[in-house]
């Protein structure tokens, strides 16, 4: 049964590859910005798989192992304690110090066992992406199961932040009911598992028309466990003042675009790490024409001006 809803949900789902073309929307951001980036902190720490609670380890630690013992791995629970013992921190005071406005990815159980977190993102007015009760793969969860998780995760977020998420991000890969589960939820402002544009863009989904803010693994500091990735701080810096620069050179002729950059509590919240991190974070601030924005406003700014954008000639 399960098998059937899979290749039916997969046949509603075709694949797009034209998007905007060569005629996107030739729109600038609020304030005359041409490069709007999105800094989204996810907060998974808690919440991922391991011995105690599902009988297998999960390889996203310190170090990226395919196969992991099948044994309690101390090690790699340990670096998860690190983002939300430490890690996070470290980015917190470093938000806290440029006073930027970040996103919050979080999964619901991470921020139940670590209350502090939640009272630093209300205080400070960071928006909140929904990222699964917990850190799971939902590409082989059955479509019952994903959907109990959702609703679970809403109301957890509700009771521990005093508002529910409006968007949605999966651990690395959505499941093929995961479109439909957020449609048909029907609360959320807008969608962010494509990573498949520069710009948002609304899509149909059987009669419902939903925003996408498209996420990147493009600028992420996963790059650090993977190869080809960051061998030190200065490779991440280096990586997101490029993106950064090039969308600036080219706004005049193409207009505004939005980036994405993503870092975690227990890998960016390293020292080394963390001081590529501020390194970006300055060039944001002393480059005209580029401005951090949350996710949230970038969705609204989008759904209440979209009609107005210009088109290419």
């Amino acid at each position: 049964m399960s098998e059937t809803i899979k290749i039916e949900n997969t046949e509603r789902q075709p694949r797009d590859f034209i998007g905007y073309g060569p005629k996107p929307p030739f729109m600038n951001w609020p304030g005359d910005v041409k490069v709007a980036i999105n800094l989204v902190l996810n907060y998974e720490e808690g919440s991922e798989y391991s011995w105690l609670e599902d009988a297998r380890n999960d390889n996203w630690g310190e170090y990226n192992i395919p196969n992991s013992p099948l044994v309690r791995d101390l090690g790699t629970e340990t670096h998860f304690e690190y983002g939300s013992r430490a890690g996070v921190w470290r980015l917190a005071r470093l938000f806290d110090r440029y006073n930027i406005p970040i996103t919050v990815s979080a999964c619901a159980v991470a921020l139940e066992k670590n209350p502090a977190v939640t009272e630093w993102m209300n205080a400070r007015g960071h928006d909140l992406l929904g990222h699964g009760l917990r850190w799971s793969e939902y590409s082989t969860v059955a479509r019952e199961d994903e959907e109990r998780e959702l609703h679970e995760a809403i109301a957890l977020y509700k009771k521990l932040t005093g508002r529910r998420p409006m968007g949605w991000n999966c651990r690395s890969f959505p499941s093929v009911n995961t479109r439909d589960l957020i449609a048909k939820e029907g609360g959320f402002l807008y969608y962010s598992d494509p990573c498949n544009d520069d710009l948002p863009y609304f899509m149909d989904h059987d009669g419902t028309r939903m925003l996408v803010v498209p996420y990147s693994k493009t600028l992420n500091d996963s790059r650090y466990l993977i190869a080809p990735g960051y061998s030190n701080p200065r490779d991440f810096a280096e990586d997101c003042r490029s993106a950064i620069d090039y969308l600036l050179s080219e706004a005049d002729e193409t207009g505004g675009r939005m980036l994405t950059i993503g870092v975690h509590a227990r890998w960016m919240g390293q020292p080394n790490r963390a001081s590529g991190l501020r390194d970006v974070i300055e060039h944001v601030q002393k480059t005209p024409g580029a401005a951090f924005m949350h996710r949230e406003d970038i969705a609204r700014y989008w759904l209440e001006n979209h009609e107005t954008f210009g088109r290419h000639a």
